[in-house]
């Protein structure tokens, strides 16, 4: 669909505003690109799916996603917007914030590298870290893999995927058919001839991509017409943000536009897979299971290929594989599944003995309301505070919490506040809290933060939830 103004891929990739030139001053980090430009305005722009326009997916004898359809309503607000951050995507090189099913992405023009250098810049991100190429079509996916023929005045042109060879491996057609769009990642081959940046690929052979669920995210794709690298929207090692205030949080200043969505609803980013390898790999563990890949024709013998711990020192083959990645401010205490049915007030008193004066808990599936056990333990009057659950499965805004005050504990000799958040019993749920419970409680300034974990071998999202806080936990205490 052409751009308003009619602006094109191709008008826009000249153009740059005074800010994008800013934004490129101070590259001077061997790994990673430092922004050294003035602060500019961040605005957050809603925009209601539902009120854009229309969206649809149109067919071909192979797929249902061969191209993704946008209609916008010129008389929407909504659309205005979409349209605005598509304009800013083509015009500038500051990467533009939107929601996917997943999390938060920090998107830009994937096939020119000064766009695609505003991420590293906006989230001080190093250099050696590949970023993932989110398309809105297989059409589109397959424009990155081979270039296309021209056309000839005899042979139809409206359905090449089934006149050519499809570029696309073959060993991913069941993945794409049951898992896309959505938190699914693939790892393609990066050939000599591909538009995309280079920077993408981080100096790799190979990319992945995926197609998400968000139509948000695929409208913004369609509408700029152009492929979108892009990461989490947050500062680089922090916690990934689910909603456009936690990427306003870390990002205000640094970068122009942030779409708001709404949450997203799954809340770990994507899993990344590697077909190309034999047997085939979990290159990062996401919203999808190992044994949902396992289910599907030629992914039965699917091997787990990462680290919970991060990987310094080796050249990573997806992204988040080599850096610490999901930390606050606060350290972080993972208690691993399976050891008591609370947190051991005894192990709160050693981090009170070292001086922190601010705990933060985060519950799963067994701990009881730390108030609970505590009172049980240490004398503490049951009426002291509360704890906090998320009211709604699919929402992850917080509500208002009550610390604990344990000064009259004859334990805990000086005053301290414990936050006490529960994420919820099933694996979606916890999965979709994780990030903001831990940016909530930075938000408090808790000194540490105590995880419950869950056993990564129970599915869903369980093997994503403890890779992230495996990355982000300072000590884990297992059994």
């Amino acid at each position: 669909m052409p751009m308003a103004n009619g602006l094109s891929a191709e008008d826009g990739g000249h153009r740059k505003s005074e800010g994008a030139k800013a934004i490129m001053a101070g590259v001077s980090v061997p790994n990673g690109i430092e922004d050294s430009s003035p602060p500019m305005q961040t605005r957050v722009l809603p925009v209601d799916i539902s009120k854009i326009g229309q969206v649809s997916f149109t067919s071909s004898s192979k797929s249902s996603l061969e191209d993704f359809i946008v209609t916008l309503d010129d008389a929407s607000p909504d659309a205005a917007h979409l349209q605005e951050a598509a304009q800013h995507l083509l015009e500038t090189d500051i990467p533009v914030a939107f929601p996917t099913e997943t999390v938060y992405g920090l998107g830009a023009d994937a096939t020119r590298s000064t766009a695609v250098r505003g991420i590293y810049a906006a989230k001080r991100r190093p250099l050696d870290n590949p970023l993932i190429v989110h398309i809105c079509s297989l059409s589109q996916l397959r424009s990155l893999l081979q270039p296309q023929p021209p056309a000839l005045p005899s042979s139809p042109t409206t359905d090449q995927s089934s006149t050519l060879n499809d570029p696309i491996p073959a060993i991913y057609t069941p993945l794409i058919q049951r898992f896309w769009p959505g938190p699914l990642t693939i790892l393609l081959p990066h050939s000599s001839h591909s538009v995309l940046a280079p920077e993408v690929t981080a100096g790799l052979p190979t990319f992945g991509a995926r197609m998400p669920s968000s139509l948000l995210a695929l409208a913004l794709i369609k509408t700029a017409g152009v492929p979108l690298a892009a990461p989490s929207a947050n500062a680089s090692t922090r916690p990934s943000p689910t909603t456009a205030q936690h990427v306003k949080h870390d990002l205000d200043g640094r970068i122009g536009i942030i779409l708001d969505g709404g949450p997203c609803a799954v809340g770990v980013e994507s899993t990344v897979v590697d077909g190309l390898s034999d047997p085939p790999s979990i290159l990062r563990p996401g919203g999808i299971s190992l044994e949902q890949l396992r289910e599907c024709p030629g992914w039965e013998n699917t091997v787990v290929a990462y680290k919970d711990g991060s990987e310094a020192g080796k050249v990573p083959r997806a992204p988040g594989m080599k850096y610490k990645h999901y930390s606050p401010k606060a350290r972080v205490i993972l208690i691993e599944a399976g050891i008591g049915e609370s947190l051991q007030p005894s192990l709160v008193q050693s981090y009170v003995d070292q001086g922190a004066r601010s705990i933060g808990i985060l519950r799963t599936k067994l701990w009881t309301p730390f108030l609970e056990s505590a009172a049980q333990n240490l004398d503490v009057p049951s009426t002291n505070g509360h704890d906090k659950d998320f009211p709604e499965p699919v929402s992850t805004a917080m509500h208002s919490m009550h610390p604990f005050d344990a000064s009259r504990s004859p334990s805990f000799t000086d005053r301290i506040k414990v936050w006490d958040i529960a994420l919820g019993e099933s694996n979606p749920d916890i999965a979709r809290g994780l990030f903001s419970g831990l940016r909530e409680l930075d938000q408090h300034g808790v000194d540490v933060i105590f995880v419950e974990g869950i056993d990564d071998a129970e599915g869903d999202a369980a093997a994503a939830v403890m890779n992230r806080l495996r990355k982000a936990a300072e000590v884990e205490v297992s059994g």
